[in-house]
């Protein structure tokens, strides 16, 4: 399995209440596994608030839903020891 690494990190965001926001980062494999979202230390799923897909197979994205304060802070993304936060 070969070392997938962090190509482009994420970006820091400043969005409304209630709007939509989405966070990219790419890697450098396909199909990389081990991968995982945080917001404020805390993993986040793929549900109605949390959208965690992965396009042309190497930029996995996350689009957080009608935004709240409760959701200000770190967002992080991990592949294997690879870190990006923003």
């Amino acid at each position: 399995e070969p070392d997938v690494t962090i190509v482009s990190g994420l970006k820091d965001m400043v969005v409304f209440e209630g709007d939509d926001v989405t966070f990219r980062c790419q890697v450098s494999h396909e199909n990389a596994r081990d991968v995982e979202w945080k917001l404020q230390d805390v993993a986040l799923q793929n549900n109605e608030m949390n959208e965690i897909s992965v396009e042309k197979g190497k930029i996995h994205t996350l689009t957080l839903k009608k935004v709240t304060e409760q959701d200000i802070g770190t967002i992080a993304f991990r592949v294997g020891p690879h870190t990006s936060t923003a």
